[in-house]
């Protein structure tokens, strides 16, 4: 869920960001993981904030409801049922006071599993994701933690930028194409293999294929990412949704270092694939996740 702060002033968005940041971590417990991130709206505009943090813009094809979209802060939520999970954001909803909801949406993961030391799942359009992910922990850092650089205030160091998308999926337009039509606008099999026969966990070969006759040019695993060897640096962990009504889609999330060079160079890049008729994002928002502890709180708020 995405709160705003329900008081204004310079001390007070520090105390509210003490007080979310422990309600937060008490709630992180058991079976229940919760983690705080925040929006670029939460820093006094006198403070150096997260290098690049600003609020997510409009993409092309993109249409951002204001009231399920931004936020100054996002609180997740995960755990290995739903029950737990609510008791866990009502809870956290109730004793931070200082704060008020502005959006919230329920997600899940068909078919979760680990394949390769990859968390895989099931997306509403029945393909497996999780692919493109490193498997090693050094890996996962190198694309996801923040370093010391220029221009970044040292207390981010150690944190990560975490992008959220709730994008509606035209499910049943969708499931109108064929298997093999599908195939060609994910550019992937369902069950994840490529579809030059590549296993799901190799690297295709697209330099062998530069008219895009067995993997199209539009296809979406082929421009986000050209260059297999050369992924986007982010690391994807996304769920789904299913609202009733015929709103179904996807809450696609992903955790970077550099918001340019991660998600929004991957974006740019999609301008054009085949797959955008099918979706629709609606919402979702930047967020900075801090690193471990509250010895930021201070540096971040000038305590």
């Amino acid at each position: 869920m995405a709160v705003d702060r329900a008081g204004q002033g310079h001390s007070s968005a520090m105390d509210a960001v003490r007080q979310l940041h422990r309600v937060v971590t008490t709630a992180s417990t058991g079976t229940v993981r919760a983690w705080l991130a925040l929006g670029s709206t939460v820093f006094p505009d006198n403070l150096p904030r997260p290098l690049g943090l600003q609020q997510m813009p409009a993409f092309p094809g993109d249409v951002l409801e204001p009231e399920g979209s931004h936020g100054d802060a996002l609180v997740q939520v995960t755990g290995d049922s739903a029950a737990v999970v609510l008791d866990a954001v009502e809870k956290i909803a109730m004793e931070a006071t200082a704060w008020r909801t502005r959006w919230q949406i329920d997600g899940f993961r068909p078919k979760n599993r680990i394949d390769n030391h990859k968390s895989l799942t099931q997306n509403p359009f029945h393909f497996a994701e999780g692919f493109g992910n490193p498997t090693s922990d050094s890996d996962i850092a190198d694309r996801a933690i923040i370093r010391p650089s220029p221009g970044q205030p040292p207390w981010a160091t150690g944190g990560s930028y975490q992008v959220v998308r709730i994008v509606r999926l035209a499910t049943e337009l969708w499931d109108r194409d064929s298997i093999a039509e599908q195939e060609h606008v994910i550019g992937r099999r369902r069950d994840g293999r490529w579809l030059d026969g590549t296993p799901a966990q190799g690297e295709p070969d697209f330099a062998s294929d530069p008219q895009g006759r067995v993997t199209p040019l539009d296809s979406h695993v082929r421009l986000v990412a050209p260059d297999r060897h050369s992924p986007p640096p982010l690391v994807r962990r996304s769920y789904s949704y299913n609202r009733g009504s015929e709103d179904t889609g996807l809450i696609f999330s992903c955790f970077q270092r550099d918001l340019k060079a991660g998600f929004e160079a991957a974006q740019r890049r999609l301008e054009g694939e085949a797959m955008a008729k099918y979706i629709l994002t609606k919402g979702g928002g930047y967020f900075f996740v801090p690193p471990v502890g509250e010895e930021w709180i201070a540096a971040a708020f000038g305590g």
